[in-house]
């Protein structure tokens, strides 16, 4: 059933509204991290032109002409290393059109669900980001002690880590975060098989710029196959009851 999904979110990669999500994702990475650089090197070359500096180095032609070029291959090294970081955490933006998406092809049946507010995307991005990074971080530590296990525990962590981000994003668009909660501890293990589906992929280059559209899209299948489960419907009920 999670590679049901999973093929089901690829499927429809033909929808224009992955690929402008994709493309909007991109264009902005692209932006940010271009206007990021030119930023770094104007704020250098006003330092060097400060009186200070200029009588302490006194002619720093040369180094301003060195520093222009070190920030174009700085530009390209801070690319590779932050545009799938970054790009996944802008693409999050724009996850709620992927969800919808999905929902009017397979589960035409809901109701029209409102968009959630621009504050609440960011910060959800922000906290994606963060994740992504720290769960790199650690990964990479763990790479430099046991170089053998390294590639299971990045699985493993990245896996668990976005199972959670991605599932709590489609639950929480149509349940309450406690039950949203519930949910995800009940079917930990399926929902963490799924999110490795999705931190494989991670360790191929440019591959991992697909990886939020389709984390995205296979968490909707799942929490629509799992929340309608005989047992998560009876347990939804018990709970709408004694909210009453």
């Amino acid at each position: 059933m999670i590679v049901s999904d999973f093929l089901k979110s690829i499927a429809q990669f033909d929808d224009p509204r992955f690929r402008r999500v994709l493309w909007r994702g991109l264009g902005l990475t692209i932006v940010l991290l271009v206007a990021a650089c030119l930023l770094v090197i104007f704020g250098v070359n006003q330092l060097l032109s400060s009186p200070l500096v200029a009588g302490l180095i006194g002619d720093q032609t040369w180094l301003g002409t060195l520093i222009n070029i070190g920030g174009v291959l700085f530009t390209i090294a801070l690319s590779i290393w932050l545009m799938v970081p970054v790009a996944s955490a802008i693409i999050a933006l724009f996850l709620d059109e992927v969800a919808r998406a999905v929902e009017e092809r397979h589960y035409p049946h809901l109701p029209h669900q409102t968009a959630p507010k621009l504050t609440d995307q960011i910060l959800v991005s922000i906290k994606f980001l963060g994740i992504l990074i720290l769960a790199n971080i650690g990964a990479l530590i763990i790479s430099l002690i046991s170089p053998l296990l390294a590639p299971f525990v990045f699985w493993a962590t990245n896996g668990y880590l976005m199972g959670r981000e991605y599932f709590h994003m489609a639950a929480m668009r149509r349940l309450p975060r406690a039950q949203a909660q519930a949910l995800f501890q009940r079917h930990l293990g399926s929902i963490w098989i799924a999110g490795i589906l999705m931190a494989i992929p991670l360790t191929i280059p440019l591959v991992g710029l697909f990886i939020p559209i389709l984390g995205a899209a296979t968490f909707t299948h799942q929490f629509e196959r799992l929340r309608a489960l005989p047992s998560d419907q009876t347990n939804q009920c018990h709970e709408q009851k004694s909210h009453r």
